[in-house]
């Protein structure tokens, strides 16, 4: 038997529904900056610290940090900006696992397929973009849920920037190890360069390739390689191809514009032997600005594709 309260009682409140807890921890705003400032400090402190005391056993800790800094920066902004929802399991498996195979994937049709020539370039660009969109594939393979082109933007610039942090490592190791022992100044070079240049190679390309990837993923998770996305992974391939030929473009054209011969053998080789002074500026005003033209038709391309994104502007 029941009873009901006098009038005038107060009524006890009955609780609502609880919102179920979401799947993706919580991040604060701005960590991605407190991990460039911190990153950067750590970065500074390790490089002085293998300065002062010739200790070879910081070199790994040193080259880690200087490789991933920029792009775990990169993929952090890209995670509280655009891909909260996406949860932070997705994220780390395109980062690690995506990035791996790709350069996995890469090295070997690499050894095996290219040798050197001409036309290296634009094999090593259509391989590797290749490799990126096929780990971002096997990495999303059984979430089917995952899709749109805000998604893919996300995802392809985190298995980009998975794949550009263990290359870097690599080309700052290579840089290291010289013939008269360890070499600490190329080693700091190739890691700020890199550092600087990382936000413009392969993060960028991955995610117009991954953008459109998942613009066109069916409801039920089949990846359709539409003509869409075939010719979006043929016009990241050519900006890749541009982009790693940036130097040899820049070595002939300065050659052809000062009247010297042998123009395709150079291109081939890299160098001018015994360049002149104007030479050594003209090949710095091509090869930088070919870099900023390359990587502006990449922001440009990227950002077009975000436009259309209905819910890019509207992410948690």
């Amino acid at each position: 038997m029941t009873h009901s309260p006098p009038p005038g009682a107060p009524r006890a409140r009955i609780p609502g529904p609880q919102q179920p807890p979401p799947s993706y921890p919580r991040i604060r705003a701005g960590l991605w900056r407190r991990c460039l400032w911190g990153g950067l400090a750590l970065w500074a402190l390790t490089a002085l610290a293998t300065y002062g005391t010739g200790n070879t056993t910081l070199l790994p800790t040193l080259i880690l940090l200087g490789s991933f800094l920029a792009p775990v920066t990169f993929v952090l902004w890209a995670y509280e900006r655009h891909g909260r929802d996406l949860g932070v399991s997705v994220i780390l498996g395109c980062f690690l696992t995506g990035g791996t195979l790709g350069v996995l994937g890469a090295s070997l049709m690499e050894y095996y397929l290219l040798h050197p020539s001409l036309s290296m370039f634009a094999g090593v660009g259509l391989i590797e973009e290749a490799m990126k969109l096929g780990a971002l594939m096997f990495v999303l393979r059984r979430q089917t849920r995952i899709r749109g082109m805000r998604a893919g933007l996300v995802l392809g610039a985190t298995v980009g920037f998975g794949f550009a942090a263990l290359e870097s490592a690599g080309y700052a190791f290579n840089a290291a190890v010289s013939a008269g022992g360890i070499d600490l100044r190329a080693l700091l070079e190739t890691e700020i360069l890199r550092g600087v240049l990382a936000p413009f190679g392969h993060g960028l390309w991955t995610a117009i390739a991954g953008g459109v990837l998942l613009a066109c993923r069916s409801p039920y998770g089949r990846f359709r390689l539409t003509g869409a996305a075939a010719a979006t992974y043929l016009g990241v391939a050519l900006l890749h191809t541009l982009w790693d030929s940036t130097h040899g473009i820049a070595v002939w054209l300065v050659v052809r514009l000062t009247g010297t011969g042998l123009a395709g053998q150079l291109f081939a080789e890299g160098y001018i032997p015994h360049p002149t002074e104007a030479q050594r500026h003209l090949f710095t005003l091509l090869s930088v600005g070919g870099l900023v033209a390359v990587a502006l038709l990449g922001l440009a391309w990227a950002r077009s594709l975000a436009r259309r994104a209905p819910s890019w502007r509207s992410t948690p």
